[in-house]
């Protein structure tokens, strides 16, 4: 087990009729996360871009979709993140959550991806 920090991205493919519910999941689970030790980071929705601005390197970068949401969260190791998990799983807030959005997400897909820093 390490003792690094345990930093998940996960990235949503958003349903655009849902977002007032996609909001509304966001905030449970942001609760969630920093109620069972780790710190939330935010969820993020996508925006326009600001007027004028060009991609850094033409024919390499394009602008992403506009239907990915994406949400930062770190605890401070592996034995926390484990923990949360267990902790969440019986959590009344945690199971009302995963009622209100398990059998129709505010999304169609989502992918996550654990990271960590460049020392």
């Amino acid at each position: 087990m390490s003792n690094a920090p345990v930093t998940c991205e996960v990235r949503y493919r958003l349903d655009p009729d849902r977002i007032e519910d996609f909001k509304a999941y966001a905030k449970i689970w942001i609760k969630l996360i920093e109620r069972h030790g780790g710190t939330h980071h935010g969820y993020f929705l996508p925006r326009e871009r600001p007027a004028g601005i060009g991609i850094s390197f033409p024919g390499v970068g394009e602008d992403g979709a506009d239907d990915i949401a994406i949400a930062l969260f770190t605890f401070p190791d592996d034995e926390a993140y484990l923990t949360y998990r267990e902790k969440v799983a019986n959590d009344p807030d945690g199971i009302e959550a995963n009622a209100r959005f398990g059998k129709q997400p505010p999304f169609f897909s989502y992918e996550r991806m654990f990271l960590q820093p460049i020392p």
